[in-house]
Order: C-alpha cells, then sequence, then structure tokens
C-alpha cells in the first residue's frame, strides 16, 4: 500500500512568491513607461483632435466614456500581469510628463501646442455657430452655461468664453471689461467695443 504524502500547508506565505507578483523586472518596467509616455501623447493628440468637451461634458453617456478612457489607458500601461512596482513607474512617468507639459504650457508657443486656447462662443447677445461647432458646444449647453451664470436674457451678456480647460465663463455687461482678460481669446475683436473700460 503506497504511503500518503502530507498534504501541502496552505497557511504557509510564500514570500518569494509574493515579491514577484508585487515586483517587477527591467524588461517590464521599461515597457510600462514608454507605454505610459505613449498613452500620454496619444490621449493629448486625441483630446486636440476631438476638443477638451469630449472629457468635460458629464451626461449619462460621457462619464461611460471617461470610465473607459481610464481602464484602457491603465491596461495599457500596466500591462499583463499587472503589479504594484508596474502602477508605481507607470504613475510616475504620468506626473513626470504633467509636470513637463505644465511648464511648456507656461511659454506662449508651447500653450498653443498644447492646449487648443479659449474660445469666443458669444459676442453680446449674438452667440457665434461656427465658434461653437469648432468647441463641440450645443445650444442646450451653452444655455445651460447661462442659466447657471443667472443670466435671464441674452441681452444681459457681454460675452461669453469655452476656456481651454472645457469650462464656460459668462460675462455680463455692465462693469466695462478689460482688454487683458480676452487678448488671447479667439475671435475676441468681434466683442462689442462698448463693453470695454478703453472706450
Amino acid at each position: 500500500m503506497p504511503l500518503a504524502l502530507p498534504a501541502a500547508d496552505s497557511s504557509v506565505i510564500d514570500w518569494g512568491e509574493v515579491g514577484h507578483r508585487l515586483g517587477t523586472d527591467p524588461t517590464q518596467a521599461l515597457a510600462v513607461a514608454l507605454s505610459a509616455v505613449g498613452i500620454y501623447l496619444a490621449f493629448l493628440v486625441l483630446v486636440r483632435i476631438f476638443g477638451v468637451r469630449v472629457l468635460t461634458g458629464m451626461g449619462t453617456f460621457d462619464v461611460v466614456v471617461v470610465i473607459t478612457v481610464g481602464a484602457v489607458a491603465g491596461r495599457v500601461i500596466l500591462g499583463h500581469p499587472p503589479t504594484l512596482a508596474a502602477g508605481v513607474i507607470g504613475l510616475a512617468c504620468l506626473f513626470a510628463m504633467e509636470a513637463g507639459f505644465g511648464e511648456l504650457r507656461r511659454t506662449v508657443r508651447g500653450a498653443r501646442w498644447v492646449n487648443s486656447g479659449p474660445v469666443l462662443l458669444m459676442a453680446g447677445a449674438e452667440a457665434l455657430e461656427r465658434n461653437m461647432r469648432f468647441a463641440h458646444v450645443t445650444d442646450r449647453e451653452l444655455n445651460a452655461a447661462l442659466r447657471q451664470a443667472g443670466v435671464r436674457h441674452p441681452r444681459e451678456v457681454a460675452c461669453v468664453v469655452f476656456e481651454s480647460t472645457g469650462r464656460i465663463s459668462v460675462l455680463r455687461r455692465g462693469i466695462p471689461l478689460d482688454p487683458a482678460l480676452v487678448a488671447w481669446v479667439r475671435d475676441a475683436d468681434r466683442i462689442p467695443r462698448e463693453f470695454f473700460d478703453d472706450v
């Protein structure tokens, strides 16, 4: 009758295996770093093509898209199987890229290259349809921004600006505008001169 072998003790922790699952090797570390840089640059290009509005509209479908984008980016960066070390390397690369492009945005040329820049959506009571299409802003979204700013009629508006962050700024009539506030806004010359303090 064959002797029964003792059952493996499942309570014993294999610390070598734990370290292997948490760590990474140089090849995987390089792959994670290159993937993080690649996905960051791809994200930057796609936002420039489709506009920052695709990430700032928070309807139900928009939330699903943002979550999916994050899941895809995370999976691409971490690889298989994901490990703690790979996650730390990926995060470090993303933070380094953001810091680098943050410095680039401090220059005028860099800011224009990285961001599309602010765009005028309304000049006085007139909505600029071409700029709204460029910024991917619908009439409903514009009206919602006006309501949130407490505007009851378009005649109250001096100008509306779609910011490079994806937010919509509403400036009312009344106190004259400082020209410096709209110096870098696309089509700012269409704002009626009567709204400025230099007239």
